[in-house]
């Protein structure tokens, strides 16, 4: 059923059609969205060291594997929003349709972390608020502050405010890393070298985690969800998604290229070396100082701040909605109703309002602010190390799964690149999974 008035949006859509399928004549830049919003969650403060750290060991070397990245994220995000838009039902319907396991592993999974990450969102955003203002505040009021607030605005705005805050702060961002790396001088001849496909000693775990790690997480599965809420929800709006999509991981390959850059020609040359996590991104910030100034370094902590927040908010709302959706159809099942129009819920702003999707809100926030005070048990530590390392390749298989079956419309079906990319993915993110699991502190 086409929706041809008022979008989850909260916008007109008079481009639509009144019958399935129907939708805008032309993709345009104009309905750009929700890829905008999967970019700014997707890469968050720990993407963004894991890149520098990649550049200031291997320098260029290591940038063809920023470009395959972008490519295996763009088969995936779009194989996730094909499913929401060719079939009208959300992703978690198509998983129920699997068997019961894809409901206990989400379950447990998005339980788990979504208590883990909570704190985690809260600390990395809170990290450059106090480097911005030593001595005011400490690092854990700052990070209770930051999650308050990321849950009184997803509370009380639905997608459109959304939407523009996070263009907003993909904006920050966009502008302080580009700046930061033309500032420290790219060397394009080397850049265009690193391209070519080379992999030095030792490098090979830093370049599964280019290909596979920066910007892929969670919100890829969101992505489906956001396409619903900005209105879009048949196969006539199929073209505008796909550009949609394309334009999310563009933005995020140029992220990754630019802090690709500042490595090699900052960290790389003078062989210095970062923290780990986001902390990392704080002696970025005192390197940069040193060599420019404190003006160009308060900056990077304004980009590190837009970073991170994008991300709490862009969770607190994109997996918010995975989780109404998936106590709806639970909720369905028990009832025995059927499937239909799931995303029209999406699409209508019904699931932002809902108790399931406040509830995970304050489960994200709430419960989380504990263990800012604690460090984390050792048993929850590895509960979310286990469950996190098998998402990613449980949604690219699964989609494969559901793309080439009778539950998606022929015309929609995976084709052989759609496949092919699919099927590489899930390769890439189960040895990505093994090795998570291995590193993990048994």
């Amino acid at each position: 059923m086409a929706r041809t008035s008022e979008s989850g949006a909260g916008e007109v859509t008079e481009e639509r059609g009144q019958g399935q399928g129907q939708g805008p004549r032309k993709s345009s830049w104009r309905y750009i969205g929700p890829g905008i919003v999967v970019a700014a969650t997707g890469v968050g403060a720990g993407d963004l060291v894991a890149t520098l750290i990649a550049g200031s060991k291997f320098g260029y070397t290591l940038m063809w594997a920023a470009a395959i990245g972008c490519l295996v994220k763009i088969s995936l995000a779009e194989a996730a929003g094909r499913w929401h838009l060719a079939t009208g039902r959300t992703l978690f319907d198509g998983w129920r349709s699997l068997g019961s396991w894809t409901t206990g592993y989400f379950a447990v999974y998005v339980v788990v972390w979504g208590f883990v990450y909570g704190a985690t969102a809260m600390s990395s955003s809170a990290l450059p608020i106090v480097a911005l203002f030593p001595g005011f505040l400490g690092l854990k009021t700052w990070a209770i502050i930051t999650g308050l607030v990321g849950l009184v605005f997803v509370w009380f705005n639905q997608y459109a405010v959304f939407e523009k805050v996070m263009t907003v702060l993909v904006g920050v961002m966009f502008v302080v890393v580009v700046y930061v790396a033309a500032r420290v001088g790219p060397d394009a001849g080397a850049a265009f070298a690193g391209l070519a496909p080379v992999l030095p000693d030792g490098s090979l775990l830093y370049t599964l985690g280019l290909i596979g790690g920066v910007g892929g997480t969670i919100t890829m599965a969101a992505y489906g969800y956001w396409v619903n809420a900005k209105g879009w929800t048949n196969s006539g709006w199929m073209k505008v998604m796909r550009l949609d999509n394309r334009v999310a991981y563009v933005t995020t390959g140029i992220f990754v290229i630019a802090m690709l850059i500042v490595g090699a020609e900052l960290l790389h040359s003078a062989n210095i070396a970062l923290a780990s996590g986001d902390k990392g991104l704080l002696d970025l910030g005192d390197v940069l100082e040193q060599r420019f100034g404190a003006s160009t370094a308060k900056l990077f902590l304004v980009g590190f701040f837009a970073t991170s927040f994008s991300s709490l908010i862009g969770v607190w709302h994109g997996v918010s909605l995975m989780f109404a959706d998936f106590v709806e159809r639970y909720r369905k099942r028990r009832k025995g109703e059927g499937p239909e129009d799931t995303v029209e819920e999406v699409a209508s702003g019904e699931a932002e309002k809902s108790l399931p999707f406040r509830a995970y809100l304050l489960w994200l926030t709430f419960p989380p602010i504990a263990l800012l005070f604690l460090d984390q048990p050792f048993g929850l530590v590895i509960a979310y190390g286990v469950l996190g390392a098998f998402f990613m390749p449980f949604l690219a298989l699964t989609l494969i799964w559901l793309l080439n079956s009778g539950r998606t419309p022929r015309e929609w079906r995976n084709g052989i690149v759609s496949n092919v990319m699919l099927a590489a993915a899930g390769l890439l993110f189960i040895a990505l999974c093994v090795q998570q699991v291995r590193e993990l502190p048994w």
